[in-house]
């Protein structure tokens, strides 16, 4: 049988796809894919007026690169992803029961309790009939920042305890050598459910030691208690993924900042960029990493890190946005907090759409909690003994 040269093209291109792996055909991408044709673009006649220039050459995603941002897309929501109530507890040192100075501070730990949204669609908005004169209802801008109250005398919340390495928050007001914000590392040092078993790591200890005998550990002073909102941006690319934790206090009242505050580096309002750090990456001297015991889901190592398709190393980039807020719930992640606006303005700069502003409000509305329902929300007792605190600025 005579073949004809376009049977011959025909037979060739349908060998060629049969050979290539499905998603990796060398067959022309449809117009709406992100995955482009490797060939150059064939150079316009210079004798023609009417042709159009030559097309510049663009960098072309490889197919793991693209499905490996597309997981990446799956797994991050643009806007709050967490929102709750914080509070910032320091504990003096070994033997030191009167602190007068951060030099007298063993640790600072910010507290995070996740709750649902203050509004409720289904709850907070009305749809307005035809004959209804009123207008409809609709959520308050930057609502979905809010934390509805936490119930009092509930012993059974989800926590996060994250210890900050340098005893002090980053400071938005201060920069590095070039310009660069302030940026201190954290680490989750404890997780669960149960504010009993949270209690009892903060209060006091006495214990023996073989060489300096028994010693005391003072319990953990409250020094702060506020909202805040887990934000993802909406970014263009990839490399411009970022996540804001932002907070605004309720307690201490203004008026009622005082030393303990300032040493510590909690502010009235702020916001931070909050990285998390690639707990299979290789130590920066090349040697293994501290947190290999950390062990996170393929959806989050390959989506979130780029596990074999970003970064330098096979494991990925070596730090990443905080996409999910399921990955504080690791023990032993060690997180990167950078500064970078302080204020309710800065808070509403970084959280953006009224979420700052939100905050703020709620901040002021919760003013009214005492001391004791403070307590009372975190630890489930309605009496009994209540840790120190110095929500009066002074140190105690």
């Amino acid at each position: 049988m005579v073949t004809t040269r376009k049977q011959e093209i025909v037979q060739a291109e349908e060998k060629e796809a049969a050979a290539a792996p499905d998603n990796l055909t060398t067959r022309p991408a449809p117009e709406n894919s992100s995955l482009k044709p490797t060939g150059t673009v064939p150079e316009s006649s210079d004798d023609d007026p009417d042709s159009e220039p030559p097309a510049k050459k663009v960098k072309i995603e490889t197919p793991e690169e693209e499905v490996a941002h597309k997981v990446s897309d799956g797994l991050r929501d643009v806007g709050t992803t967490e929102r709750g109530h914080i509070y910032f507890f320091f504990r003096p040192r070994v033997q030191m029961d009167s602190p007068a100075s951060l030099d007298d501070v063993k640790n600072l730990h910010m507290l995070l309790v996740p709750r649902p949204p203050k509004f409720g669609v289904a709850e907070d908005t009305r749809i307005a009939s035809a004959d209804d004169s009123k207008d409809m209802d609709v959520l308050p801008q930057g609502a979905d920042a809010v934390p509805a109250s936490a119930p009092l005398y509930a012993s059974e919340k989800h926590y996060r305890l994250i210890t900050i390495g340098k005893k002090t928050l980053p400071d938005p007001g201060k920069s590095r050598r070039g310009g660069r914000k302030e940026s201190f590392w954290a680490t989750v040092t404890a997780v669960g459910d149960d504010l009993d078993a949270l209690e009892k790591g903060l209060s006091e200890k006495t214990y023996g030691t073989k060489t300096r005998g028994t010693r005391h550990d003072p319990p953990a002073r409250l020094a702060a208690r506020g909202c805040y909102a887990l934000v993802n941006n909406d970014a263009q690319k990839p490399s411009a993924e970022t996540t804001y934790l932002g907070y605004s206090l309720s307690h201490p009242a203004p008026a009622a900042f005082g030393p303990v505050q300032t040493a510590l580096g909690i502010h009235r309002a702020a916001a931070f960029v909050l990285q998390v750090k690639n707990p299979q990456a290789p130590a920066s001297d090349g040697g293994a990493s501290t947190t290999k015991h950390v062990v996170y889901p393929p959806a989050i190592m390959d989506g979130v890190f780029g596990q074999g398709t970003r970064g330098r190393d096979a494991t990925g980039l070596r730090f990443a946005p905080c996409t999910r807020p399921e990955m504080l719930d690791y023990k032993g992640v060690e997180l990167l907090l950078i500064a970078v606006r302080g204020g309710e303005v800065g808070l509403e700069e970084s959280l953006g759409e009224g979420r700052g502003e939100a905050l703020a409000e709620a901040g002021e509305e919760d003013e009214v909690l005492t001391t004791r329902e403070i307590f009372g929300e975190l630890w489930g007792e309605e009496e009994g003994d209540m840790m120190p605190e110095a929500l009066d600025g002074e140190w105690i």
